[in-house]
C-alpha cells in the first residue's frame, strides 16, 4: 500500500498548534492571595492569613478574594494585575512613598525604540501573585493633598519645587498625597530625582498621568505609558481611604498626527470606562467618590460616558489640572450628568504655577504666577464622611494670604463712585459670597461676580516682559563681542519672562467705592465665604484726596 503525504494537511494542523500556543500564551489565569502582612515583610508567612472579599483588577475586571483570600483573574500579555485598598487597610510603600499595590506582567517586555526605558520582561507569570496588606487607622475626618502639575524641566526645576512647596508641607497633617498629572515635562529622566524629593513629605502619594508624562517615541497609545508604568504603576486605578472612595484614570490618548509628530487628545475609553463600572458596582450608592485625571472634565470626548455612570450618586467630586489655572464648574446635563444636583469639577492650581517663569524672589525662586492670578500652590482637601471641603494654599505665603485686592493708592473724593474695587479671590467659585466695606464703621457691600483678565496679571506679565527684552540685549552684546567676551562672564540671572496668554480669571469680583468719600485715609476691608462656609478677610490701604 502506497501512503501519500498530505502537506497541506500538516500545515494546517501546525498552524493551529502554533495559534492554540500563542492564545494560551496571550490568555492566562493569574491566581494568588492578599493577606494581613502583619510583620510588613512583604512576604507571606505561614501564620499570615488571607484577607476575604478584598477587591482585585486586572484594570478591566474585578473579583473579590474567597474567605481564604485567595483570587483568580484572566491576564494577557500586557496586565498590570493590582489590589484595590480597602479601608483600614495600608499597601507597603516604596523608598519613595509610592504606594506598592500591583503586579506588571509584559512577558516580553516594552518594546524596543522608546526614547525612556519602559518595562523590562517579566518572564512567565509566577505561580501566585500574592499582595500584602497591614492595618491602619482611617477615621471619618480626614486630610490630603492635591498638587496640580509639578512640571519640571531640569533638576534647578525640581530645586525649585523642593524650596518653594515641598519643604513647607513637611510633617503635614495629609494623611497622603495625589499629583494630578504632568508630573514632569517630557523629559522622562526626572521622575526619579522629583520622586525623592517628593518622598521627603513622608506621606504616601498616587499618582495620575499627564500628557508631558508620556513616551513621545511610542508608536500609539497603549505603549506612550510604558515609562510611567515602570516607575508608578497602572494609570487606571482605584483605592478607598477612610469613607471615600478614590479612581484615579488615564483621560490623555496619544497619537501621531498626519505629519507623523506625537499628539494628545482627551478620552477615557471603553476600557477604563468598564473598569469604573465594575469598580462602582462594589461601592455604596452613598459614598463620595472622587475620581482624578489629568485634563479638566469638559475637554474630554467622552464625557457623557463617565458622567452616566456617576450620575446616579449623590457625592461625587472630580478633580483635573493641566490648564495652569484655577477653576471650578458645576456640570449638568449638557454633558451628560443626571443628578439632582450639578456635578462639581475642580480644576486645580499647579505647584509649577505659570511652568516655574518670572522674575526670581530674594531666594532665587520665579514667583511664577498662574495665568489667572493666583500664585502657584496647592490644595489641603479635608474629608469628613461623604462631605469635603478644598483649602488652597499659596506656595510660601501665610495660610490667610486668599486673595489679591487691586485699587488705586490715591482717588479724588469727587471720583470715588467711578473708581473700582477688583478683587481675586484665589479658591473662590460662582457660589462663593464676596462683599466689601470702607473703613471699620461702613455697611458691607455685596461685589459682583465678573470674571475677567486679572489687572494684577496683567501688570505682572508686563513687567516680566523686560525679561525677554534683556535676555536678547545680552545675547545681542555677546555676540558682538565675540571673543572679546570672557567666557566665564555671566548677566545677571533674572529668570524667564512670562509668556504665555492671558486668560479670563473664573475668580473674580468687582464693585465701586462709595460716593464722595471725606478726605482720609481707609482700609478696604474684603470678606469672602465660600461654598464649604470657610471665611477669610483681605485688606488693602486706599487714600482718598
Amino acid at each position: 500500500m502506497i501512503y501519500r503525504i498530505n502537506y497541506f494537511f500538516i500545515f494546517i494542523m501546525i498552524l493551529t498548534c502554533l495559534a492554540s500556543c500563542i492564545q494560551a500564551e496571550a490568555n492566562t489565569t493569574a491566581t494568588g492571595t492578599v493577606y494581613l502582612d502583619s510583620n510588613q515583610n512583604q512576604v507571606k508567612d505561614v501564620d499570615e492569613n488571607g484577607l476575604s472579599g478584598v477587591r482585585v483588577s486586572n484594570g478591566t475586571d474585578i473579583v473579590e478574594t474567597d474567605e481564604n483570600g485567595e483570587y483568580s483573574l484572566n491576564v494577557d500579555d500586557d496586565t498590570i494585575i493590582f489590589v484595590i485598598k480597602p479601608r483600614g487597610y495600608m499597601t507597603p510603600v516604596n523608598e519613595d512613598q509610592l504606594p506598592v499595590f500591583h503586579y506588571i506582567h509584559k512577558p516580553h517586555g516594552s518594546p524596543d525604540g522608546l526614547k525612556y526605558a519602559g518595562v523590562a520582561p517579566t518572564g512567565p507569570l509566577p505561580e501566585s501573585i500574592d499582595f500584602p496588606l497591614y492595618e491602619q487607622e482611617e477615621p471619618d475626618t480626614f486630610k490630603i493633598l492635591v498638587f496640580g502639575d509639578t512640571q519640571p524641566t531640569s533638576m534647578q526645576e525640581i530645586e525649585w519645587l523642593a524650596h518653594d512647596v515641598i519643604e513647607e508641607v513637611i510633617g503635614t497633617e495629609a494623611v497622603f498625597g495625589i499629583s494630578l498629572g504632568d508630573l514632569v515635562g517630557d523629559k522622562l529622566e526626572l521622575f526619579q530625582p522629583l520622586n525623592e524629593v517628593m518622598s521627603t513629605v513622608g506621606i504616601p502619594w498616587y499618582n495620575v498621568y499627564g500628557n508631558h508624562d508620556m513616551n513621545f517615541a511610542a508608536t500609539e497609545d497603549k505603549y506612550a505609558d510604558e515609562t510611567f508604568e515602570r516607575v508608578f504603576g497602572p494609570t487606571c486605578y482605584s483605592f478607598d481611604w477612610g469613607p471615600v472612595h478614590f479612581i484615579n484614570i488615564d483621560n490623555v490618548k496619544f497619537f501621531r498626527n498626519a505629519d507623523n509628530r506625537p499628539s494628545y487628545s482627551s478620552h477615557v475609553g471603553e476600557k477604563q470606562l468598564t473598569f469604573i463600572k465594575n469598580d462602582l458596582a462594589f461601592v455604596p450608592k452613598d459614598r463620595l467618590i472622587v475620581v482624578s485625571f489629568h485634563i479638566p472634565l469638559k475637554e474630554m470626548s467622552d464625557v457623557d460616558k463617565l458622567m452616566n455612570l456617576l450620575g446616579d450618586r449623590p457625592n461625587t467630586l472630580s478633580l483635573s489640572a493641566h490648564t495652569h489655572i484655577q477653576r471650578d464648574e458645576f456640570v449638568g446635563p449638557e454633558h451628560g450628568w443626571h443628578g439632582e444636583q450639578p456635578h462639581h469639577h475642580h480644576n486645580h492650581a499647579t505647584t509649577s504655577g505659570s511652568w516655574w517663569q518670572g522674575t526670581l524672589d530674594e531666594v532665587g525662586i520665579p514667583h511664577t504666577t498662574m495665568r489667572d492670578g493666583a500664585p502657584n500652590g496647592y490644595g489641603i482637601f479635608t474629608f469628613t464622611e461623604n462631605k469635603y471641603s478644598i483649602r488652597f494654599k499659596a506656595a510660601r505665603r501665610p495660610a490667610d494670604y486668599q486673595m489679591n485686592i487691586w485699587a488705586p493708592w490715591e482717588v479724588q473724593s469727587d471720583e470715588t463712585s467711578n473708581t473700582d474695587i477688583i478683587v481675586n479671590i484665589f479658591g473662590g467659585t460662582e457660589r462663593s459670597k464676596v462683599d466689601y466695606r470702607l473703613g471699620d464703621d461702613n455697611e458691607w457691600i455685596k461685589m459682583d461676580y465678573t470674571p475677567q483678565k486679572d489687572p494684577f496679571f496683567v501688570d505682572v506679565r508686563a513687567r516680566d516682559g523686560m525679561i525677554n527684552l534683556e535676555r536678547k540685549m545680552h545675547s545681542d552684546v555677546r555676540n558682538s563681542m565675540g571673543n572679546y567676551l570672557k567666557e566665564d562672564t555671566k548677566f545677571p540671572k533674572r529668570g524667564k519672562g512670562l509668556g504665555y496668554s492671558v486668560p479670563t480669571s473664573r475668580h473674580m469680583w468687582q464693585a465701586k467705592l462709595p460716593e464722595n468719600v471725606p478726605v482720609g485715609t481707609y482700609v478696604i476691608y474684603v470678606r469672602t465665604t465660600d461654598m464649604f462656609g470657610q471665611t477669610d478677610i483681605g485688606r488693602r490701604i486706599i487714600r482718598v484726596d
